[in-house]
């Protein structure tokens, strides 16, 4: 529920504002009518231990908003330091994606990346209207995780922690 009366911060001093949290990178992955598709996404948490559930905020502008939000299931690639050109092709290429990538297929036909830290197959759980993005929870249905070094976002830019095992 929302106070109507009370303003709201502004858009520049949000973002300035968020862009002081560090998060880690995903790829998002799911199947579409027409092959796989994907995203970069730093908008995912874990939501529950029982059941296992993630969620990730999906762009209502994306180009692929619909096939996620229609997938049966997704994929949530946990993207190592050595990750960045894989994060930038799915940020910011708008070409095949996928070209060049050996794709393995998950239940319910996610598309699973290779390498990263932690792959994620998940069902789709739930969707919830969040503002201009739909929340995508998904019940984890695999976790496969990797040794490394995360590659991390923090005020708009790659950053590699200093303190890694």
């Amino acid at each position: 529920m929302t106070n109507s009366h009370l303003p709201g911060v502004e858009p520049d001093d949000f973002k300035a504002a968020l862009g002081r949290w560090a998060s880690g990178i995903t790829v998002v992955t799911a199947p579409g009518p027409d092959g796989p598709v994907g995203l970069t996404a730093s908008a995912f948490s874990s939501l529950s231990l029982h059941p296992p559930l993630v969620l990730v905020c999906i762009g209502k502008a994306s180009y692929h908003h619909e096939n996620f939000i229609d997938a049966p299931g997704f994929g949530v690639h946990i993207l190592d330091a050595t990750q960045e050109e894989v994060s930038n092709t799915f940020a910011f290429t708008h070409e095949d994606r996928f070209a060049g990538i050996e794709v393995e297929d998950g239940p319910l036909g996610v598309p699973l990346l290779p390498g990263g830290l932690a792959r994620l197959a998940c069902e789709r759980y739930e969707v919830v209207e969040g503002g201009d993005h739909s929340i995508l929870v998904g019940r984890v249905l695999v976790a496969e995780v990797s040794d490394g070094a995360p590659l991390a976002w923090w005020q708009g830019g790659y950053r590699r922690l200093a303190d890694t095992p």
